[in-house]
């Protein structure tokens, strides 16, 4: 074999070994703010809050920023000194790595590396029989945790679904955390409602990462909160789930949830503007109560139908509103968090694609580090489907792939293979390098169509979502993982009132007689 054959060779199984797309990969391409327009974003998120500051200021935000100065003024509100805010800005976490249960499960939140996920904590489901929305229980949200814990294109589960079959706050806070870990090993995001059911979260997340110790090596479980009530209010129960989590040490995305036209200006550079100077405000509150705490930056400026007053998650006006939010977070150079694909659309159909296709793609060539809700919602975030899951997982690796772009070296450029084909059989078919980069350069799918139009009619005619669907119940029907341990199981039911069943975590075969209808 000659010298140049073996080293080509070489660079075929080099290639044949390496995935299309990955967690992380690099975006940070499309960038819909120039120098000028971030630098006046910056600046008047600086002067908001200095100017009018933050209002309904509750006590543990009064008491922690007391240590920095700040002060509640005559008329109830904070303001916050700009030099304190760049001061936070600059001492910040850069190196924030969140992890799942199995040992390749790290998302690095930091530079331009894209992960994309779950999320939309929806009241409702629609229902796999019927296809009406109904209200979503604890074994939806564990099916949901179950389905995404098969799909490769989505590297972690942010809590999509609300319990609502469960009794209280505190019952409901627990048992997410508990279906979200038993049902994948990805890693997880969930909300806590009041401050004092923090601690049994963590205790509940510990335990299953092999000890506190463990956990705070390789955190499983963060928490997602809403510290604001717009415009430029604190929350008082969020504020204190920020301080408990801080305390903790368990890591938490700082989001602030603003709608354009209604809780925050209608123009969407003033959308912005008002989302970034929340968040900072959470930052610098987060800092005070620990400053080497494990935050994430989530401006989440969305967006108003003003012909109605709903939110409106799929317009092009959400999209390019989002990816500046997220252009902000790089310009910080913080861990940078974000809502993409909350498809106005009932069903995963047509208006469902565009309307995610856009707004994930946007996200992540803006090189957002954690994009939620990029699968499975539907209806503004009112509703989950376990279809859109599959078809949307499909979506998210074209979205990957555009985002991984083009490869440009001596190599790919090209020129002695288009030399051998024009000199030789005139195409590229059957050469070494095409049936190399087959399964690296290019990613198949597995659902969408791309039969010829004789083969579709032989098939039956089948559409994307009858695929789907059918893929989604073998899922539903076969995927049962194991991942926390049996004994910690045991342990976990024995100290917390966990009320999902355990057959319910078992196939329909395998569930004790006379259960098969149950949980």
């Amino acid at each position: 074999m000659s010298r140049k054959s073996s080293r080509r060779t070489t660079q075929r199984a080099s290639r044949s070994s390496a995935p299309v797309v990955w967690p992380g990969v690099q975006g940070g391409q499309f960038l819909p703010l120039d120098p000028g327009q971030i630098d006046a974003i910056h600046r008047a998120a600086l002067v908001v809050l200095e100017r009018t500051g933050m209002g309904e200021i509750p006590p543990v935000v009064e008491q922690a920023l007391a240590e920095k100065g700040l002060r509640v003024g005559s008329d109830g509100r904070m303001s916050f000194p700009p030099a304190l805010v760049e001061d936070a800005i600059a001492q910040a976490r850069r190196d924030v790595v969140l992890w799942g249960q199995g040992a390749d499960t790290a998302l690095e939140l930091r530079g331009n590396r894209v992960y994309v996920g779950s999320g939309g904590a929806a009241p409702n489901v629609i229902d796999r029989s019927t296809g009406a929305y109904r209200p979503s229980t604890l074994r939806d949200l564990y099916d949901a945790a179950r389905m995404v814990d098969a799909l490769e294109h989505i590297h972690f589960f942010c809590r999509s679904l609300v319990a609502t079959d469960l009794p209280d706050p505190r019952s409901l806070d627990i048992n997410t955390a508990f279906a979200c870990l038993a049902g994948t090993g990805k890693h997880v995001t969930v909300q806590a409602s009041h401050p004092d059911h923090v601690a049994a979260i963590a205790d509940l997340a510990h335990s299953v990462a092999g000890g506190r110790d463990a956990f705070a090596e390789r955190p499983i479980l963060s928490l997602n909160i809403n510290h604001v009530v717009p415009p430029l209010r604190f929350d008082a129960d969020s504020a204190g789930v920020m301080a408990e989590a801080a305390r903790l040490e368990l890591p938490f995305h700082i989001n602030s949830f603003d709608q354009a036209g209604a809780s925050s200006p209608a123009a969407l550079a003033g959308a912005v503007v008002q989302a970034v100077a929340e968040t900072l405000a959470g930052l610098v509150f987060a800092q005070a109560i620990n400053p080497t705490c494990k935050a994430v930056f989530g401006p989440r400026p969305m967006i108003t139908d003003l012909r109605s007053g709903a939110m409106t998650g799929g317009c092009g006006e959400q999209a390019i509103a989002m990816a500046a939010a997220v252009q902000m977070g790089r310009f910080y150079d913080l861990p940078t968090s974000c809502i993409a694909g909350a498809a106005d659309s009932k069903s995963p159909d047509v208006q469902s694609g565009y309307e995610k296709a856009l707004t994930v793609g946007l996200a992540a060539h803006a090189g957002c580090n954690f994009i939620t809700q990029a699968g499975g919602m539907q209806a503004g975030l009112m509703g989950a489907s376990f279809d859109s899951y599959v078809i949307d997982n499909e979506m998210l690796g074209v979205i990957l792939r555009s985002v991984r772009g083009i490869e440009v070296t001596e190599e790919t450029l090209s020129v002695g293979i288009i030399d051998e084909a024009v000199r030789g059989e005139g195409h590229f078919l059957g050469a070494a390098d095409t049936l190399g980069r087959m399964t690296t350069e290019y990613l198949y799918p597995a659902l969408a169509d791309r039969d010829s139009p004789e083969e579709w009619e032989a098939s039956g005619r089948a559409n994307l979502s009858q695929r789907a669907h059918q893929f989604a119940d073998r899922i539903l029907a076969e995927h049962f993982p194991r991942h926390i341990a049996a004994q910690t199981e045991a342990n976990l039911r024995a100290t917390f009132d966990i009320q999902l069943a355990p057959e319910a975590m078992l196939p329909l075969g395998s569930r004790p007689a006379g259960q098969e209808q149950k949980a």
